[in-house]
């Protein structure tokens, strides 16, 4: 089993995401993340994607720094390059997946990899999505958070209905509480104690951790 496995994918990256790769990592590069692991002396364990993001000559280096490399036609295939990424990273049976550059101008590409998280947890492998503004977690069980980088916390049910809801730690803490699709009662609330806790009993929860 491997400990963690960190995925950097296509979307916006910058140098905060160098902070978050530590030594044991598995480094998977999907597309053009590869070619960020390279540009900052990482070698991607594995290189997977249609590398439509990159030139002759990145790929090229690509193929020769990183340890694995997978690719696919960029028309004939049934995954994002993220989705093959995160399907790759499950097989190895981590304890967690974190997934940088997930986020980015395109909104589809960058829900459907939050959507990603209900792959991971079908197996119970925690994956969190992270950028220099966000940490967002799905849940399906119990999360602990302390106040370091974040100070808002939103919640948004990704099942219809998410029941069960306990806060603790919280400007405002709820009780067996029940969120539905559509609304916004979850948004920004705040941590007030060293510790935030948050319990659920049914349905998949999005934890979203965020900094102006």
């Amino acid at each position: 089993m491997q400990p963690r496995i960190i995925i950097c994918t296509g979307g916006q990256l910058g140098a905060w995401a160098l902070e978050h790769i530590s030594s044991n990592d598995l480094l998977i590069g999907a597309d053009s993340g590869a070619r960020f692991l390279l540009a900052h002396g990482l070698k991607p364990d594995i290189a997977i994607g249609d590398f439509d993001s990159v030139s002759e000559e990145e790929m090229l280096s690509i193929q020769s720094s990183s340890g694995q490399t997978i690719a696919c036609d960029p028309i004939d295939k049934d995954y994002t390059d993220t989705e093959m990424a995160v399907r790759l990273a499950l097989d190895m049976q981590p304890s967690e997946i974190v997934l940088l550059g997930a986020l980015g101008t395109r909104f589809d590409h960058s829900l459907a990899n939050v959507h990603l998280l209900a792959l991971a947890i079908k197996q119970n492998v925690r994956a969190t999505i992270i950028d220099d503004h966000n940490k967002i977690t799905l849940i399906a069980d119990n999360l602990t958070l302390n106040t370091q980088h974040y100070p808002n916390v939103s919640l948004l049910p990704l099942t219809m209905h998410v029941k069960g809801i306990t806060l603790t730690g919280f400007q405002y803490p709820l009780t067996n509480a029940e969120l539905t699709i559509g609304q916004s009662l979850g948004i920004s609330n705040v941590l007030v104690a060293a510790e935030g806790k948050i319990r659920v009993s049914e349905g998949l929860l999005l934890v979203i951790q965020s900094r102006d």
